[in-house]
């Protein structure tokens, strides 16, 4: 182990015993989170609203605070856009992170404190650092640059001292001066509102750096990673970056992309590390490469709350605190932050596939799902079966899309897919049949449906053409950031404006 690892092993041991400590102990840890979020917002107005300072428990916590939605938070959030302070949280707020979750044409602006920036969303990258570097202790990482592909900032038109932007551009434009040393490309190329003006910039700059890591979502590194490709006339990115070790990635499933990273990347040197990093806040990250999970990070002063997947839409749904979770079961996310987000139900279903310590799968999203005969089919089935079809059939995905085809009177239903290859099945009929009985694997709901053709037919499988998905995302100025192609849908929006753009 060189000096620099010895010390950097130095500085994150204390760090490593805070993580372990929390591993330990789940439910007292989060108990302490909530304590300091009651006490450092009972003087805002949400917390005068709600008498904060009389509440005792996270009982009388979850009594008397309702579950909030974006909706519900908005007219709040306008408040402190306008520049007003300590409305959901302590003094004034500067920065928001303008997301949608999916192409949906509604923006939401998640507010991003001083205080969520610093204690979650980065802390939550140090972390990252610290478990990998005590997992591959020789490494090289912090003897080149991390390439980040960031999204755009603005100056927010509603007051002149607030902004907004990707969270990505968001942590970009605060990042501490010295961290910029460590990282390519400047922040006015990676700033830049013109995603394909990006690439080229990052074409004509990054390649003659010693880049050893990336980070972002696996669709937009994948589009980088290919002009990069075209542009040089390289055949693989170790030919340009031949020190390249970790992408750290996040946003959606790896499932569809992780054979088209390893032929871009063919060393087992090259490391995937997975982290749950929304707008709203840093969640969870992978400990353990040698699993698909991610450990839940208990003391990034996040306070999280779960409610049974089957009970989302009812009057008065069981939540959970950590204590009370199951391992195997569905859950809907429920968060309370220090950027004065409040029982907010952020969209995301989660999987616990171990307890104590709490590791989770993010299985879906609470609006990203297709139920319309009955069938409750959710994303995490969708990536798991369109992996077997594509392992048995020698495919792979690059971008995919599915929704209903609804029942008339002459047909039953469906679901139809719209898949945009990287390699296509040789024989699709086999692929589509592939995906069929893995569905029915995976879902006893579906099965159910599909059984001799009562409710739901054999799937409609259609291959897009090359590019379908991108022209889409740009034609709904998605093309970058956390902009993410929707998986499921419980109607038919997306498959028919997909089914426009490709003629």
């Amino acid at each position: 182990m060189s000096i620099i690892n010895s010390l950097i092993d130095l500085a994150y041991a204390g760090r490593l015993k805070q993580i372990e400590r929390f591993r330990k102990y789940p439910g007292e840890i989060q108990e302490e989170m909530w304590i300091q979020l009651i006490q450092q917002a009972q003087h805002t107005k949400w917390g005068r609203q709600y008498a904060f300072n009389t509440i005792r428990t996270i009982a009388d916590f979850q009594k008397r605070l309702p579950l909030q939605t974006y909706e519900d938070l908005k007219p709040h959030i306008d408040r402190v856009r306008s520049g007003e302070r300590d409305v959901l949280w302590r003094g004034a707020t500067q920065w928001f992170a303008k997301s949608s979750g999916t192409t949906d044409n509604k923006s939401k602006f998640v507010p991003v404190t001083h205080d969520a920036l610093f204690g979650c969303h980065y802390r939550g990258g140090h972390d990252v650092l610290a478990i990998y570097c005590r997992q591959y202790p020789d490494t090289k990482l912090f003897a080149g640059k991390t390439l980040t592909l960031g999204g755009s900032h603005q100056i927010d038109n509603a007051a002149n001292h607030t902004f907004y932007g990707d969270l990505s551009a968001v942590m970009i434009e605060n990042i501490p001066r010295w961290a910029n040393f460590l990282r390519t490309p400047s922040k006015k190329i990676a700033l830049l509102g013109d995603f394909e003006r990006k690439l080229e910039c990052i074409a004509e700059t990054s390649v003659r750096q010693n880049v050893v890591s990336f980070t972002g979502v696996p669709s937009w590194n994948m589009a980088l990673m290919k002009y990069i490709l075209m542009r040089t006339g390289k055949s693989n990115m170790l030919e340009v970056w031949p020190n390249m070790e970790l992408f750290i990635h996040g946003g959606v499933s790896f499932l569809p992309y992780r054979d088209q990273y390893r032929k871009l990347f063919p060393s087992n040197r090259m490391h995937y590390l997975e982290t749950y990093n929304a707008s709203e806040g840093f969640f969870a990250l992978q400990d353990n490469p040698d699993s698909d999970d991610m450990l839940l990070m208990l003391d990034y002063h996040v306070f999280f709350e779960f409610v049974p997947m089957e009970q989302i839409g009812s009057p008065s749904p069981d939540v959970l605190t950590i204590r009370e979770v199951e391992a195997g079961k569905n859950y809907a996310v429920v968060i309370s932050t220090n950027s004065g987000l409040w029982r907010y139900i952020i969209g995301d279903t989660v999987v616990f596939t171990s307890l104590y310590p709490h590791k989770i799968k993010i299985s879906g999203r609470t609006r990203q799902f297709i139920n319309a005969f009955g069938e409750e089919v959710i994303v995490d089935n969708a990536e798991k079966a369109l992996l077997e079809a594509c392992k048995a059939t020698g495919a792979s995905i690059a971008e995919y899309t599915a929704g209903p085809v609804y029942m008339d009177s002459h047909t039953n239903g469906a679901h139809e897919w719209l898949i945009e290859f990287e390699k296509q099945p040789e024989n699709p009929d086999e692929f589509t049949r592939m995906l069929d009985t893995a569905l029915c694997a995976l879902n006893s709901d579906y099965e159910a449906k599909r059984s001799k053709n009562i409710t739901l037919r054999m799937p409609i499988v259609r291959i897009m053409p090359r590019g379908t998905f991108y022209k889409w995302m740009k034609s709904c100025k998605k093309l970058g950031g956390q902009h993410k192609v929707p998986r499921l849908s419980n109607d038919r929006q997306y498959i028919d404006d997909i089914k426009k753009i490709s003629g």
